[in-house]
């Protein structure tokens, strides 16, 4: 786990409306919104376009610093809203960090090294988990869970369990998978290939016959089906 990296942004005042926001646009700047749990009032500013992008760019959780109006508050990134066609940032918001107030917000996970059941064993890594979702004090914020995979042989795994957890409320279940390594894709081939199933009662009653008696119970069933075509007779006279 590493702590998040610290972004400082500068945000300028601006009007609310939809002509002012359109114009701000223009200007390659982006509308954004500053709201917390010790902000009285909404800050509506806007923040440069470009810087944004660097920002978005960067797949850990990130603490942002934005200036604004001679103020600095400590923020964490809560929702960008894109241009369904040019996939521009058209609005930003921002949620104000506060000491005594956890925060849920979502973590990446990163992979770290190469396991030896890949370089030894030709295994292949699986990592059906990429993100842990948590609640949070903003002192205690991972920028990233960093997962050391290098010792991990064929057949192991790593669950949400085995990640640094302290003072950390886990918001997914703690038995998800993180990651596996899995055999090579001929051994997993080979094993499925041998592997043979007894016929279930319902299949048998189907008529398929297990191996060595064949003659018997398909004679038996000969009588049957015999039997039944009388009866089908009887029942039509």
């Amino acid at each position: 786990m590493t702590t998040p990296e610290v972004v400082t942004l500068e945000g300028k005042v601006r009007e609310t409306g939809r002509k002012a926001a359109d114009a701000l646009r223009d200007a390659l700047r982006v509308p954004s919104v500053l709201y917390g749990p010790e902000v009285d009032e909404n800050i509506h500013f806007s923040i440069d376009e470009l810087e944004l992008e660097k920002v978005l760019s960067v797949s850990k959780r990130q603490i942002i610093e934005i200036e604004v109006d001679g103020e600095t508050y400590r923020t964490l990134l809560k929702e960008v809203e894109f241009h369904p066609l040019t996939d521009r940032p058209v609005h930003v918001d921002f949620y104000v960090l506060a000491d005594d107030h956890k925060v849920t917000l979502s973590v990446p996970i990163h992979l770290d090294g190469t396991p030896a059941g890949v370089t030894e064993g030709g295994g292949r890594i699986f990592q059906p988990m990429h993100i842990l979702r948590i609640r949070v004090t903003p002192d205690l914020i991972p920028g990233v869970y960093s997962v050391d995979v290098s010792s991990l042989e064929i057949g192991d795994s790593l669950h949400v369990r085995d990640l640094d957890l302290e003072g950390i409320i886990p918001l997914d279940d703690l038995g998800r998978t993180i990651v596996t390594i899995r055999p090579p894709k001929s051994e997993e081939l080979l094993t499925s290939s041998l592997i043979t199933e007894e016929p279930s009662e319902e299949e048998l009653e189907e008529g398929e016959l297990p191996e060595g008696e064949e003659g018997e119970l398909a004679e038996g069933e000969e009588a049957a089906e015999g039997e039944d075509e009388e009866g089908d007779e009887e029942a039509t006279e």
